[in-house]
């Protein structure tokens, strides 16, 4: 299995603090977001890692490369970073990913690398990590039926049908990147759907029989960094945390 973490974004939310930096490259509790999605992979027996990345994308190159030499890492580039979504870096990850057992991360989490042990200890093929907490319009939601398939999984659900927040770590099988991406070449080729989130075509293939079981992961620490408020309450819980 490889995994898949997308970084190409500019993460304009969070600026000043990345004005100079890659949002994934920002430090909480001394170790970048970067850096901790690294060792927690390592941790779980990945050794093969894929970064999709863009903006200022050297820093990203040369931070791995120095921090962890000798790792297998493949960089992928997105120069259209500034007017695409990560569905348009997923799809650039094609020659790595279709066909391919998938640990798909995105890069601006803060996570309990534990989420990381369950997701692989998990016995379903397919599983998207899901965390319950109120939700409102921005959170990517998910309806599931009662075995824990996804039904729907968008911002637009209602909150009240939803079981939760995707939480952005995603588990994928062969036979599912498969159909993912033969789903991609049509949003992207013939669609021209390049600037929205990649959920929408894991929604797309529901009625083709292609779903994830979700795994609810509450009970661990997690958390998404899309502004500076969110960095620096962050950076309190992690102190809380270690002490």
């Amino acid at each position: 299995m490889k995994a898949i973490i997308l970084a190409a974004g500019t993460a304009s939310r969070l600026r000043p603090l990345t004005d100079s930096t890659p949002k994934c490259l920002l430090k909480i509790g001394g170790r970048s977001l970067l850096q901790r999605s690294i060792d927690a992979l390592k941790a779980n027996g990945i050794s093969e890692i894929v970064i999709v990345t863009g903006y200022l994308h050297e820093q990203i190159e040369s931070f791995v490369g120095q921090q962890y030499p000798g790792l297998r890492v493949t960089y992928i580039y997105n120069k259209e970073y500034s007017t695409t979504n990560n569905i348009y870096s997923l799809w650039l990850a094609r020659p790595e990913a279709d066909g391919e057992d998938v640990l798909l991360l995105d890069s601006d989490l803060l996570y309990d690398p534990a989420i990381l042990n369950r997701v692989m200890a998990c016995s379903h093929s397919n599983v998207l990590t899901l965390i319950r907490h109120p939700l409102g319009e921005e959170e990517m939601k998910v309806v599931t039926d009662e075995q824990g398939s996804i039904l729907e999984i968008s911002k637009t659900c209602n909150p009240a049908l939803a079981a939760g927040e995707s939480l952005g770590i995603e588990r994928m099988s062969k036979s599912y990147t498969t159909a993912l991406y033969r789903e991609l070449a049509l949003m992207i080729g013939r669609e021209g759907l390049s600037n929205i989130f990649y959920e929408r075509a894991f929604e797309r293939l529901i009625p083709q029989g292609h779903t994830f079981r979700v795994l609810d992961v509450s009970d661990l620490f997690s958390c998404e960094l899309d502004t500076v408020e969110d960095f620096e309450n962050a950076s309190q819980k992690i102190k809380k945390l270690k002490n």
